[in-house]
């Protein structure tokens, strides 16, 4: 049977990237998120995918019902974003972890019935930032993403299936910095790494199927930043 891979923020940027190489590698995917057009258009130019449109923040349900009870060979849970400051602090920071950690809390949850055992996959995303700081309730709430997969790892490990975090550095071609971004900052970060260039989407991707592929590799912080931060 095909493998099945269901990727939360799969419309744009890092995730529309994911789902072009696991596409090419022959997974049947689902594409979940709050924005329909953009995961709808990403998924009518990929064989055997399909878009989900839910909010994640509260409930993972028309994910569970769009596997239909099939086996889910990986959850990857790409969703996420900066909030910047919003009517108040408290709200800034429920709504960081709404968007960054509730996300991947329920969609996972919903899936841990369905990951296939053993052979599963969980894959969740963090950032730089929750190593280094410097992002406010966004560097947190990536930080908790660590002790909540580390968690996972250690239950679903008996099963045969890992739980991983990938933790990008500065990664162009994204919405992230969207309207952001300056010359100057580009160049900074740039000149922050020991390899001298920005990340790219294709740079994660390539580490996802890294990770697919790899059995004995679990309860990990990935970084692929460059060079920016080490490992630690």
């Amino acid at each position: 049977m095909t493998k099945l891979a269901v990727i939360s923020g799969g419309g744009t940027g890092i995730g529309a990237e994911i789902a072009r190489s696991l596409s090419a590698d022959g997974y049947d995917l689902i594409l979940c998120g709050r924005r329909a057009d953009l995961l709808k258009e990403v998924a009518s130019t990929l064989e055997g995918a399909v878009a989900v449109t839910c909010d994640l923040r509260t409930s993972a349900a028309p994910v569970v019902s769009a596997v239909a009870g099939r086996p889910v060979d990986a959850v990857i849970n790409n969703a996420g974003g900066y909030i910047g400051l919003t009517a108040t602090v408290e709200r800034q920071w429920r709504d960081t972890f709404e968007t960054n950690v509730m996300t991947a809390v329920n969609l996972t949850g919903a899936l841990l019935p369905s990951l296939r055992r053993p052979g599963g996959r969980v894959i969740t995303f963090s950032s730089i930032a929750a190593q280094r700081g410097g992002g406010g309730p966004y560097s947190a709430m990536k930080a908790a993403l660590h002790g909540y997969t580390l968690d996972l790892a250690v239950q679903l490990g008996p099963d045969g299936v890992t739980a991983n975090v990938i933790s990008p550095g500065y990664v162009e071609d994204t919405e992230f910095f969207a309207g952001r971004m300056t010359p100057e900052g580009h160049a900074s970060r740039v000149g922050q790494t020991l390899v001298g260039r920005a990340g790219t989407p294709a740079d994660i991707a390539s580490t996802v199927r890294w990770l697919l592929d790899s059995g004995y590799v679990t309860g990990q912080i990935i970084n692929v930043n460059g060079g920016s931060v080490l490992g630690r």
